[in-house]
């Protein structure tokens, strides 16, 4: 391992568990200009408790890059069915992006492809160097390895769920690399994909146990109970097609470097940020120079 460490965050992911922790309370934090501020300022608490805690030498912020991708391209219904984002969250989009660029902290995104696929981009980039992906999504569980660590958002502040690989192995009985095809078998539902229609986890994780791969699981149809075998060839259309739906693309054409992520601190930039968009529970943070205690919990 290099003397580096990179922290990546899933910056969707972020806002909006920032945002749906604050929204059932009402607590959307209006500035002086009407304009809600609580998943932006949740961003920031959540990746600087992480921060703290993982004293990292370089931080990207991957993020979405509008909702047309490769994925939605290849699928119709890939995320078609979500609904709108609330009102009070939709400004707080590009908000979000500006905050952590006045935070010192280097911002990452392809159109075309997702924040998932940017983060797998990078990781794959990063060999012997200690990884840490941020995030909410437990898709990202199939980037862990030797270097790779996920550590999932869990509720309140300065929670998560540290994954390398292997607890996942201890957990799922698989390898981390094996993680989308449970995912094709047993589809998303939050993404719109259906997988194969009747098998759930359970024996999603079950046959790729047994069998390895999607592909191994077609191979072994023969053996299997009459049941399991009508679903599995009435869904091999949609399995192949979820396959490719579930996996990370790990060759965006991104533009990262060293030099982009590095972090030294924040400074006058997060200073002047917080005062013109009125976010004064974030003044704690805006000298961040070093790694000490930083208290983000609850809001100021």
């Amino acid at each position: 391992m290099t003397s580096k460490k990179l922290l990546l965050v899933d910056g969707m992911a972020l806002l909006f568990r920032s945002f749906f922790q604050t929204a059932p309370s009402g607590r959307f934090m209006y500035n002086e200009n009407g304009i809600p501020t609580n998943a932006v300022q949740g961003l920031i608490r959540h990746l600087f408790a992480a921060a703290d805690r993982i004293q990292p030498t370089h931080i990207t912020v991957c993020w979405d890059m509008g909702k047309d991708t490769f994925r939605t391209d290849m699928f119709d219904s890939y995320k078609a069915h979500r609904p709108a984002p609330p009102a009070e969250l939709t400004p707080q989009f590009d908000l979000a992006q500006q905050a952590t660029r006045a935070f010192s902290l280097h911002n990452a995104g392809v159109r075309n492809y997702e924040a998932d696929d940017c983060i797998g981009t990078i990781s794959k980039w990063t060999k012997e160097t200690e990884t840490y992906i941020l995030t909410g999504d437990r898709d990202l569980l199939q980037l862990l390895n030797g270097h790779n660590y996920v550590w999932l958002l869990q509720t309140g502040y300065g929670n998560w769920k540290t994954y390398d690989a292997a607890l996942f192995r201890e957990e799922y009985g698989i390898q981390p690399e094996q993680f989308h095809y449970v995912k094709a078998l047993m589809g998303d539902a939050a993404d719109g994909y259906p997988g194969v229609k009747g098998i759930g986890e359970k024996t999603a994780l079950k046959l790729i146990r047994e069998f390895g791969t999607t592909e191994g699981v077609l191979a072994g149809i023969d053996g299997m109970t009459p049941s399991l075998q009508k679903k599995l060839r009435e869904g091999e259309e949609m399995l192949r097609m979820s396959e490719r739906l579930a996996e990370i693309h790990c060759d965006v054409p991104l533009d990262w470097s060293w030099e982009q992520a590095a972090f030294t601190g924040t400074g006058e930039g997060a200073v002047s940020f917080i005062e013109e968009h009125g976010m004064k529970g974030l003044s704690r943070l805006a000298r961040h120079t070093g790694y000490t205690e930083v208290d983000p919990f609850g809001f100021d």
